[in-house]
């Protein structure tokens, strides 16, 4: 039964990541909340489970002509390096700080996110 859970876990963020709305934004609470997987851990899998789906994008992007390649090394090495950083610093904070961050990020993110949604309405010419 475990083994399903996890299953439609992965499923549901992998279906959310598609939509646009971020899979690790989903698959971290479905991890913890459903799976009772540690934070830690938790955020561990979704860095691990990025690397191959980021890897697939690029080179459909790049298939597509829609990558621009002038700039793209610092900007890949700089990730790499913030990434590992990031969970250096995650192994050694402890679960509850890790599950206050995160939250705390899901409801910045959600904020913009809410703001996005209705964008400020420009005047037109001339009027006010």
């Amino acid at each position: 039964m475990s083994f399903l859970i996890f299953f439609l876990s992965g499923i549901a963020g992998g279906i959310l990541g598609g939509m646009g709305m971020g899979g690790g934004t989903a698959l971290i609470p479905l991890l913890t909340i459903f799976c009772g997987v540690e934070q830690g851990a938790a955020q561990g899998i979704n860095l691990l489970s990025f690397l191959p789906m980021a890897i697939f994008a690029l080179s459909i992007h790049a298939k597509s002509g829609l990558l621009q390649k002038q700039g793209i090394l610092p900007i890949i090495l700089t990730a790499l390096v913030f990434s590992v950083l990031g969970a250096l610093l995650a192994a050694y904070l402890p679960s509850a700080a890790l599950r206050k961050g995160f939250g705390v990020f899901l409801v910045i993110l959600s904020f913009f996110q809410f703001k996005a949604a209705f964008p400020a309405k420009k005047p037109r010419n001339g009027t006010i």
